[in-house]
């Protein structure tokens, strides 16, 4: 697979994209993921460029015809060409360019018609010697072909009958009357190969949701989707290391419901759920363009606030008492209003833990609450 940090950008031709075409519900970047595994396994690309151009070279050297000479010329020629797509694609993917992915698929598909010209050709010239190296060669790209293209199965089923599908035309073309089998055997190969191919792109995707839905888990609040605690001491962490090059320091804004428990009593563990659900919302609404928001327990929220001076994170914290406290209508046509509070601490460049600076914070929301609730307190200030 290739590195995490290129992307490979989507074809853009309507015969590409229909060669690669992914269920409508597969996230975008598991599709990127799924083309970027067309540049990847550069082991097997090597081999089977290695095996080819071996090949090629030793049955025209055996038969020393023009037409074999121009077979390997053509092989050299496709081959340059895929690996001067392959280095430059690496460099584009990096630098966050276009990576010329048609281009990269319609040369995969002329080098599996080089192999299967090769076979025709030599299964047509009469030497059988030339005929089994031929077809040996063609049948031992077809496991690489499925499993290098698992991103694309419709491209890999049409490179394998690229590739071996020129064996049945050179049977008949030759007449030889045993080899007329692989008119039936070719169809079943070609077909069974290539529908492992989609099971193994099916079990490949599965595989990568999975992965994806457990990474996601193990970042947010099951509830409301908001990030988690672990997820929020790590962006901390981030915004402690970022503080030297930024102008504006970051803020926390830890906010506590006030009346919460009393609906969560009243009206049950569902109603509760509910209530939490719609405050995310309400917070998600609220806050600006790239504020990071969680929920660390209960009904406790924290909100990270980058690029904003005092001013605006007073305005925030003003717009988020009314937001909150607006009321809500639960399941089951029940009513609440709740408050909150709020406790704001600056988030320093150094020398404190995300822990510490999240204390901070939880102190200044006491204060906010010891003087009344339903307001805003800043750290440091009286």
């Amino acid at each position: 697979m290739p590195e995490l940090n290129q992307t490979f950008t989507l074809p853009r031709w309507r015969f590409t994209r229909w060669l690669v075409k992914i269920d409508a519900d597969v996230p975008d970047e598991i599709r990127h993921a799924l083309i970027g595994s067309l540049f990847g396994t550069l082991s097997i690309f090597v081999g089977g460029v290695v095996n080819t151009l071996l090949v090629a070279a030793l049955i025209a050297w055996h038969l020393q015809r023009p037409q074999f000479f121009a077979w390997l010329a053509l092989e050299c020629l496709i081959c340059v060409a895929r690996i001067g797509v392959l280095l430059s694609a690496s460099r584009r993917a990096r630098a966050g360019r276009s990576t010329h992915t048609d281009i990269h698929i319609l040369l995969s598909l002329a080098w599996a018609f080089s192999v299967g010209l090769g076979t025709f050709l030599s299964i047509t010239s009469g030497d059988w010697l030339a005929a089994a190296l031929a077809c040996l060669s063609s049948a031992a790209m077809v496991g690489g072909i499925c499993f290098r293209n698992f991103g694309a199965p419709r491209m890999a089923g049409l490179m394998i009958l690229l590739a071996l599908g020129p064996c049945c035309l050179g049977a008949v073309v030759a007449r030889e009357p045993l080899f007329l089998l692989t008119l039936v055997q070719l169809p079943v190969y070609v077909a069974s190969m290539t529908s492992a191919s989609f099971r193994l792109n099916a079990m490949v995707v599965a595989t990568m949701q999975s992965e994806r839905e457990n990474a996601y888990r193990a970042r947010h609040d099951s509830l409301t989707g908001l990030l988690n605690r672990a997820s929020l001491l790590a962006e901390i962490g981030a915004a402690m290391r970022r503080g030297r090059a930024v102008a504006v320091r970051p803020v926390l804004l830890y906010l506590d419901l006030d009346g919460f428990k009393a609906v969560n009593d009243a009206y049950g563990h569902g109603c509760g759920d509910d209530l939490l659900e719609q405050v995310a919302v309400r917070m998600r609404a609220a806050v600006p363009a790239g504020a990071q928001v969680s929920r660390i327990g209960g009904d406790e929220f924290v909100i990270l606030l980058a690029g904003h001076g005092d001013d605006g994170v007073r305005a925030l914290a003003g717009r988020l008492l009314v937001e909150i406290g607006a009321p809500y209508q639960l399941h089951g046509g029940v009513q609440a209003v709740i408050g909150v509070s709020i406790g704001i601490a600056p988030v320093p460049a150094d020398g404190q833990s995300a822990d510490a600076v999240l204390k901070t914070a939880d102190r200044a929301l006491y204060t906010a609450k010891a003087r009344g609730k339903g307001r805003f307190h800043m750290a440091g200030t009286a």
